[in-house]
């Protein structure tokens, strides 16, 4: 099945979002650990909480991109039912 430009784009987005939390969290730990290492770990924490919230956002696009394209073949489903039963 061929993916439109739009699923294109959201699975890239999706594949370098990983990359930035996994990359992202390490450059962020080795940059605060100066200030201890609790402090380092809990900056990190956050980092990928955020990070993750940002990956749930791109995911839900994609979801519904999902469901709007089964609303669209109901539809098509329901009206072709409606016009051999009102003819």
């Amino acid at each position: 099945m061929q993916k439109d430009k739009f699923d294109r784009i959201i699975s890239f987005l999706l594949g370098a979002s990983w990359a930035i939390v996994i990359f992202g969290a390490l450059i962020t730990f080795k940059l605060f650990l100066f200030l201890g290492l609790s402090l380092a770990l809990f900056i990190t924490i956050i980092f990928i909480v955020i990070a993750f919230f940002m990956i749930l956002g791109l995911d839900s696009f994609a979801i519904n991109r999902q469901r709007l394209d089964e609303a669209k073949k109901q539809t098509e489903l329901l009206e072709k039912i409606y016009s051999t039963q009102s003819t």
